[in-house]
Formats: C-alpha cells, sequence, structure tokens
C-alpha cells in the first residue's frame, strides 16, 4: 500500500483533491505510455481519452473523475478543481468506453505552470441513476461529488503533471 499512497501524499493529491485510501483495485492508464503517478506528459499526447483498463468482476461497477486541481495557475487555483471526464457504471475488467459517460473528455490544456491531473477510481454500491454531468467545469469537488452519490472513498488514483507546450514543439 505504501508505494502506491506515497506519491499521491508527496504530490498533494491526498488533500487537494481527496482523502487517504487503501488502494483495492488495479487501474492502468495509458496516453503515449502508461502514467505513473507524477510522471510527465505533453498535453499535445492527451489530446483523445487515455486508454484505461480496470480490474475487478463484471458485476462491479466504477466511476472514473479526471480533475485538474491547478486550474488557473497551481500558485492560484481560483478553479480548483477544473473537472476533465466522467464516466458512471464501468463494470468491472473494462474500460470507460462500456459505461455512460456524463461529461466527455476534455484533455488537457495547462495555462501556465505544472498541473496535476488526477484519474480517481470509484466503486459503485448500485447502477447509477440517469443524471447530467455538471453544469460547469470549474469549481469541482471531487470529494463533494463522490459524497451525493454515496461512493465512498476512491479505489484507485493515478496522476500525471503536465505543462503549456511551446507552440513550435506540438505535435
Amino acid at each position: 500500500m505504501a508505494c502506491s499512497i506515497d506519491p499521491l501524499v508527496v504530490g498533494k493529491v491526498i488533500g487537494d483533491v481527496i482523502d487517504i485510501f487503501v488502494p483495492s483495485i488495479s487501474m492502468s492508464v495509458y496516453y503515449s505510455k502508461r502514467i505513473t503517478n507524477g510522471c510527465d506528459i505533453k498535453p499535445s499526447s492527451t489530446a483523445h481519452p487515455p486508454t484505461v483498463q480496470i480490474s475487478g468482476k463484471s458485476s462491479d461497477l466504477f466511476t472514473l473523475v479526471m480533475t485538474d486541481p491547478d486550474a488557473p495557475s497551481p500558485s492560484e487555483p481560483t478553479l480548483r478543481e477544473w473537472v476533465h471526464w466522467i464516466v458512471l457504471d464501468i463494470p468491472g475488467g473494462s474500460d470507460p468506453s462500456q459505461g455512460k459517460e456524463i461529461l466527455p473528455y476534455m484533455g488537457p490544456q495547462p495555462p501556465v505552470g505544472i498541473h496535476r491531473y488526477i484519474f480517481v477510481l470509484f466503486q459503485q454500491k448500485t447502477a447509477s441513476p440517469p443524471m447530467e454531468g455538471p453544469t460547469s467545469r470549474a469549481n469541482f469537488k471531487t470529494r463533494e461529488f463522490a459524497e451525493e452519490h454515496g461512493l465512498g472513498l476512491p479505489v484507485a488514483t493515478v496522476y500525471f503533471n503536465a505543462m503549456k507546450e511551446p507552440a513550435s514543439k506540438r505535435r
């Protein structure tokens, strides 16, 4: 457990976005490479949704939230959190394409500084009732969302860092 929690504490993911938890599900996230906690990814590599693989039984259901707690600037995160993606009812042993997307994916576009982009996975107790996504991406609160929907603590979390790329370096 310590190996998977420590980078989340050091990166202030635990504290800024979620509370301390015990990981119980394996979640792999891939863009141009596998995401490991605190790795750097170029925003140009994140324009499309990542490949996400979730362990668990097919009868298990999960909710995935992707958020940026550093918007618009890490030194002044007045829009904390900016939510990038929400998918509900993802069956265990599958990926978000098998769930219900209530907020379409929006790739990272950090305007200034180094931003953390966090994938938080929750295990659902039951299938979600029909719902709409948030009306605004700004000032989202992962903790409040989890509480409002009876999700409890996360079962897996992974994050990466990204910063604005110079226009000449984008591919």
